[in-house]
């Protein structure tokens, strides 16, 4: 598996991610995750809408918490032709408690807790911790990958105007 090393900090010590980089341009990869009930969900299943894919280590932190209630509110303002996801390692039961307790309503949570699939496939599995690094992505109709950002410091949060112009620009360009 691909090491990569410099890519991500917490704190400004650095952190070894594991798996393939992912650039704009790329095809996404189409990997299975969990939902809140348990069930299978296929990236894939999304391929008919712009996908904003809001990576975070984990719902119950305070800047996942932050960014997670962001893209909720934003994702209220997108048009219907828009998912937003967020996945993270966190089990399925933790991400539908913390929704609940949030009132998040807007996004999809999902989770990579089973085999780590997406964050290899991605890239942005953080190697000795099992937890995902920061990063969002925005992926059009076709599957492929048209914004990327692998937040540096992970305790910061990622540059949503950024994503949520590259969504909108997708949906213009329909």
């Amino acid at each position: 598996m691909n090491e990569r090393e410099s890519v991500v900090t917490f704190h400004g010590q650095p952190l070894v991610l594991l798996g393939n980089e992912v650039n704009v341009g790329d095809a996404a990869a189409d990997v299975t995750l969990v939902g809140n009930d348990l069930s299978e969900v296929k990236l894939s299943s999304f391929r008919d809408k712009v996908c904003i894919i809001s990576v975070v280590p984990s719902l119950d932190t305070p800047v996942c918490d932050v960014m997670t209630r962001r893209f909720n509110e934003a994702s209220g303002e997108l048009s219907g032709d828009v998912v937003v996801l967020t996945i993270s390692a966190d089990l399925p039961f933790a991400q539908a408690r913390w929704c609940g307790a949030a009132g998040v309503d807007n996004v999809v949570t999902l989770s990579d807790y089973r085999d780590a699939a997406f964050g290899q496939a991605y890239g942005l599995l953080i190697k000795g911790l099992r937890l995902l690094a920061r990063a969002v992505f925005v992926v059009d109709t076709e599957g492929i990958v048209r914004y990327e950002q692998i937040v540096p410091e992970l305790t910061d949060e990622p540059d949503y105007d950024a994503a949520l112009q590259a969504a909108k620009g997708l949906l213009a360009g329909a």
